[in-house]
């Protein structure tokens, strides 16, 4: 549990979502600890926080380095994955590797240390090929690729530790995570900022399918909060909780927005659909609001708004885009999970 100046650990810390969770944590006056390779993250992140927190790099696949970096913490925000569906589809042993030895690691480490709350980022993902809607936690998981499978593995992992072990685990299922400093350059990258980057940029983005599959996205803002509110809340342990808005839009309205957020006229190009996507998601994030107190404060509409202004002030114009290439693959990625 947080109190007063908590010293917490963010696994990650280098990352997108473990970027911004350590930033507020700082903010609220505890003492914060980044665990990260940096093989996702970017230094960069986390430059501006460097005098206040304690860096360690370093790869949470290692007991070793993993039990010294959660000696001494109350609380383990672990963020730290190696993600994206096509990434593990090309690749399943090293996101196993990652995903669940890594997890387990830390796991190990948070029970030999007695950390007081252990907090997880999962993924909807684990609900894969089950097509009710909306995502229900009791609803049966289907996951369809190694990454999904890695995310649901690292759950058992952490309800198990909690009914063995009596370490306080608490899963957050993240739909679709989106804002600053999310990365749309890696081919890996997220949905929302690589349509944002083309159209600023000039370039026409690239839809995996026909465009009407639907996602709930998620500010990163509400998903700091999610984090701060499952380090806190009472009664909640071996559990896990969808972390969404509770609302799903279609990429071709996605891209309609956007285009009106960035002044673009540019179509999409539409390719054939991947192995691995799900075709629809939206949570229900009643039972996150009644046990964990959380409620999204920022929706769709401002995030897009907000996310965009942030990648206006780092984007070239595209003026400066001469010799580059002008191909944007954009599907739906599991990089905001």
């Amino acid at each position: 549990m947080l109190s007063s100046g908590s010293t917490v650990l963010v696994t990650g810390g280098g990352g997108f979502i473990g970027s911004h969770l350590a930033e507020r944590l700082r903010n609220d006056g505890h003492k914060v600890r980044v665990l990260d390779n940096f093989a996702t993250g970017s230094r960069e992140n986390v430059r501006h926080l460097l005098d206040d927190i304690e860096l360690i790099e370093g790869d949470m696949q290692s007991y070793e380095r993993a039990h010294n970096a959660v000696r001494g913490c109350d609380v383990v925000f672990h963020q730290a994955a190696l993600p994206s569906v096509p990434r593990s589809i090309q690749d399943p042993l090293t996101s196993n590797a990652s995903n669940v030895i890594g997890t387990l690691n830390l796991l190990l480490a948070a029970r030999d240390e007695g950390v007081d709350r252990f907090v997880f980022a999962s993924s909807s993902s684990v609900y894969g090929a089950n097509p009710q809607l909306p995502k229900v936690e009791t609803m049966a998981t289907l996951p369809i690729s190694p990454y999904a499978v890695a995310k649901q593995a690292a759950e058992g992992y952490c309800r198990a530790f909690y009914e063995v072990y009596g370490l306080e685990t608490v899963a957050l299922r993240y739909f679709n995570v989106f804002g600053p400093r999310q990365d749309p350059l890696s081919q890996y990258a997220a949905v929302i900022p690589k349509f944002i980057t083309s159209f600023l940029e000039g370039r026409q983005p690239v839809v995996f399918g026909d465009g009407e599959q639907s996602r709930d996205f998620t500010y990163i803002d509400n998903t700091v909060d999610a984090n701060i509110l499952a380090a806190n809340a009472e009664g909640v342990a071996g559990r896990a909780f969808n972390i969404a808005c509770g609302e799903r839009i279609s990429l071709n309205d996605l891209l309609s927005k956007l285009r009106e957020l960035t002044g673009s006229s540019l179509s999409a190009q539409y390719l054939d659909p991947r192995p691995g996507d799900i075709p629809h998601s939206l949570a229900d994030v009643t039972e996150a609001r009644q046990s964990l107190g959380f409620s999204p404060q920022v929706d769709l509409l401002d995030g897009l708004a907000r996310t965009v202004e942030y990648h206006r002030e780092i984007s070239p114009g595209p003026g400066d885009l001469a010799g580059t290439d002008s191909s944007e693959e954009i599907g739906i990625s599991n990089s905001g999970r």
